[in-house]
């Protein structure tokens, strides 16, 4: 009866936890599923059927979004795709000069370095602004790919430090055995070992970027240069009344940060699993 009453409790407990994931779940995916459904309404539909799925379903309202937000869609995905290149370059480079790397004071400017990730980015953001106004970099491409260069390679270097410092000393001793020199070693055993690194810090990095909406509202006022996030308020202000069209925008804003997630989704469970998050 104890193994059996044993067995039961078990079961229980499996069965609750699975319950509430699900549950986890279903509320994770409502929102979106509610902006679908609302995406194919029209004005009365959203009045009178608002919560109803059901015909006719107005599919124009996907080619009133795409007409006005596919420039913003192509500056996120310019915007986001270099600076996701740049952080993990950079990142990279770094994190491997401080894992094999030996110079001066080298713990002393990495805790230096780790230390911006406490520094909440709202306090500098108008020295940022006065900074990037006098070099003439406000209203322009630069002015956003600057910043997340500068700011996204922080956590980059922790995570690819973290990583490299795990890494068989025997690969890197062979190389230089051999004869290849610090910059073979990164390129050649270093970065196609790290590439589940990359997988994480790459799409962590175009999801950050592509939802960020306070930088690019004070850094970016031209329509022609502003990404999604801005664009998307933008829309909504024009769209008050028909909420059809804005819905409609936000699904097909989502739909590139989706199409990343599936080709790259390897690359980044390997990352989470192999450790990019540990001290």
């Amino acid at each position: 009866m104890d193994a059996i009453s044993k067995l039961w409790d078990n079961r229980g407990r499996d069965a609750t936890l699975h319950a509430l994931l699900v549950a986890l779940l279903i509320l994770s995916l409502l929102p979106f599923a509610i902006t679908i459904n609302l995406s194919f309404k029209n004005i009365p539909q959203f009045e009178h059927e608002r919560w109803v799925i059901q015909g006719p379903f107005h599919w124009e309202n996907y080619l009133e979004a795409w007409r006005v937000v596919k420039v913003y869609i192509t500056n996120s995905i310019l915007t986001s795709g270099l600076a996701a290149v740049g952080v993990v370059f950079l990142s990279a480079a770094s994190g491997y000069a401080f894992a094999r790397g030996q110079f001066p004071f080298k713990e002393s400017l990495f805790l230096f370095i780790i230390a911006g990730l406490m520094i909440p980015g709202i306090l500098y953001l108008v020295p940022k602004f006065v900074l990037y106004k006098s070099f003439h970099l406000v209203d322009t491409r630069w002015s956003l790919w600057v910043s997340y260069w500068t700011e996204g390679q922080i956590f980059g270097i922790f995570l690819f430090r973290s990583y490299f410092e795990g890494l068989p000393n025997d690969f890197f001793e062979a190389a230089e055995m051999d004869g290849a020199n610090i910059w073979q070693c990164f390129r050649h055993i270093a970065m196609p070992l790290g590439k589940p690194i990359v997988g994480t810090l790459a799409v962590i990095n175009v999801m950050f970027t592509w939802n960020d909406i306070i930088w690019p509202w004070i850094a970016i006022s031209k329509d022609s240069l502003r990404t999604i996030s801005i664009g998307l308020s933008v829309f909504q202000g024009q769209n008050l009344e028909n909420w059809g069209p804005m819905f409609a925008g936000y699904t097909i804003a989502a739909l590139p940060l989706i199409v990343l997630f599936v080709f790259t989704r390897k690359w980044f469970i390997e990352g989470l699993v192999s450790g990019a998050f540990k001290a």
